[in-house]
């Protein structure tokens, strides 16, 4: 099913073509000036230099040749300079209104060539609690994997988890320190290592930030730990065991916290899957005459004579042969090429590692390791702050942890909902997780990904204004409508749409005919940002319609028919949205 604003400029070629002008200036844009029409035609404005003509003479020529507009058209206008401004017709949105409710996926067009696009983010540590820094790669990840499965494309989300660090030599020394009889620090112990972990999810989690900051103190254990880290990378077994530990027990939390966000993956590869590929790395960089010597290290020179600003060189190795992320982020790629042939690489990643991306990017693509043409994207993401502008904190000046985050705003949801008190408190927890979710996911998806953005929770939670909880109202009052019309016996779902009868009608048509457009265009950006902004003036448009009518009491029963067709079509564009941005509606709130 076309895009509206495609079926309103194949019309308008037409007419350019029959007014003698070529049909590429026939470019159709949402209207600036909602006051006057709905569309705007600027194509005799471009066309004027070409033809050296004044643009309101070719606007008019262009206008004749429309005629009455067809079906399509209830006016088409020339004005001074020259734009052409255009009103649909009431019968044709309508018609169009239909396609859309009995269409697959609302009448999206599926892609020319479906692509396979692997999609990185999470990047948790192992060993470490989730915390709000984890949020936005989480919430904006999860988005960009959903609507890119929407649009038609096999998307692979991998969390990416950081197993293969320093962190890995902080926790075993430390682990030793604390526990020095254990067999893995036995030099003479030969049979097989424990089943269970030595540890659980709670001592490991206080573990690594003890050892993190011994280091900072304590040289000797901090070489300790760089020499375990290093053993560990070579394949000394003891510290295997230890980590293998270390994942089992780290990976099972880490589920449960990014289940609690509606977050999944389909792939828990972390850095450590990276390893094996790093000889085959080292191997092509080799035999490209990429790799070069740089005070001990290994490097690959990618700055270009093109840059406005300094590439570094991307180190591959240190000195001491150790790995770093640059090494484990080109092995992984290698790793999915030989996997998967991705068509597309999306990186969700705090924007302050752009330097790092563009490095890896280059190297994979000078190396032959990834096509020139395959795009690879660093969506960059900014900061979440608190109302001082800094990065968000508890009160009392710490990292807040994720599900701490979470409670706190099903708490402060939950305590709005019993002000009303129309459901019972067992409903009431529900409903808060449900709405919780939504206010934390679209408060962070409304903004623009590269900008900060202030966290208030005061804002977030409430019910009116561009939040997730206005949103989810809506949806809940749509569906008390149904449901009282169902009650009534007026099944609307198969009525037919009737031309719009008043102005609030034919806005929120106009503003649901948008679906395919702006689904398209937030992928075609990686803007989330954009079906917020969507929703949120449908959300309006709907309500501003809801008060203006008498939906269910309406007495001409085709209208009442039509009414209740076009609110079930909003509602089913409104869940379509929020789904792809990751959360869901409650039945009540």
């Amino acid at each position: 099913m076309k895009k509206i604003l495609d079926l309103m400029e194949n019309r308008l070629k037409q007419a350019f073509e029959a007014a003698g002008y070529e049909s590429s200036y026939a470019k159709v844009v949402l209207s600036n000036r909602p006051d006057l029409c709905e569309y705007q035609c600027n194509g005799a404005m471009a066309a004027a230099k070409a033809y050296h003509k004044k643009p309101i003479d070719i606007a008019n020529q262009v206008v004749e040749a429309l005629g009455d507009g067809g079906e399509m058209f209830s006016m088409a206008q020339a004005v001074m300079p020259g734009f052409i401004n255009l009103k649909l017709a009431e019968g044709f949105l309508a018609r169009y209104m239909e396609e859309m409710a009995e269409a697959y996926k609302l009448g999206l067009e599926e892609p020319e060539k479906k692509e396979t696009i692997i999609v990185d983010y999470g990047g948790a540590n192992v060993a470490k609690p989730l915390h709000v820094g984890h949020l936005r790669s989480a919430v904006i990840g999860e988005c960009v994997k959903r609507l890119g499965t929407f649009m038609g494309h096999q998307v692979i989300g991998d969390v990416h988890l950081g197993d293969w660090g320093l962190q890995m030599g902080l926790i075993i020394e430390e682990l030793r320190d604390r526990k020095p009889e254990l067999p893995y620090f036995d030099p003479n112990h030969t049979g097989p290592y424990p089943e269970e972990a030595p540890f659980t999810i709670s001592e490991l989690e206080e573990i690594y930030p003890a050892a993190s900051a011994k280091s900072k103190t304590d040289e000797a254990f901090k070489d300790r730990a760089h020499e375990a880290t290093l053993k560990l990378q070579q394949g000394y077994e003891p510290f295997r065991a230890i980590w293998r530990h270390i994942i089992r027990v780290s990976v099972s939390d880490l589920k449960k916290n990014y289940q609690s966000l509606d977050v999944t993956f389909d792939l828990w590869k972390g850095e450590s899957d990276a390893d094996p590929y790093i000889p085959k790395l080292i191997e092509i960089l080799e035999g490209k005459g990429l790799l070069k010597e740089s005070q001990g290290a290994m490097v690959v020179e990618v700055a270009k004579d093109t840059d406005t600003k300094e590439v570094p060189p991307c180190l591959i190795r240190k000195s001491d042969g150790a790995a770093l992320y640059a090494t484990s982020d080109l092995g992984t790629i290698i790793e999915r090429e030989e996997d998967f042939h991705p068509d597309r690489y999306i990186y969700v990643v705090d924007k302050r590692q752009e330097m790092h991306f563009v490095q890896v990017f280059r190297v994979a693509k000078m190396a032959g390791i990834v096509k020139e043409e395959t795009p690879m994207i660093f969506l960059g993401f900014g900061t979440m702050n608190g109302k001082d502008g800094k990065p968000f904190k508890t009160r009392e000046g710490g990292v807040m942890r994720l599900e701490r985050l979470i409670g706190e705003i099903d708490e402060a949801v939950y305590e709005r909902i019993m002000e009303n008190r129309t459901v019972d408190e067992e409903e009431a927890r529900k409903t808060a997780k449900i709405v919780g979710l939504a206010a934390l996911k679209y408060g962070d998806l409304s903004n623009q990904a590269a900008k900060d953005y202030v966290f208030d929770v005061d804002r977030f939670i409430s019910f009116e204004g561009n939040t997730g909880p206005y949103i989810l109202y809506t949806i809940v009052r749509i569906k008390s409508i149904l449901s009282k019309a169902a009650e009534a016996g007026a099944v609307g779902q198969t009525g037919e749409i009737l031309p719009a009868a008043g102005a609030g009608e034919k806005s929120l048509m106009l503003q649901i005919a948008r679906f395919s457009e702006v689904m398209e265009g937030a992928f075609e950006e990686m803007a989330p940002h954009k079906i917020c902004q969507y929703i949120y003036e449908l959300a309006n448009r709907f309500n501003s319609f809801y008060h203006d009518t008498k939906i269910l009491t309406e007495e001409d029963a085709g209208r009442r028919s039509s009414y209740i067709a076009l609110i079930s079509l909003t509602k089913t564009v409104l869940e379509t949205c929020i789904h792809v941005l990751g959360f869901e509606a409650p039945d009540r709130m």
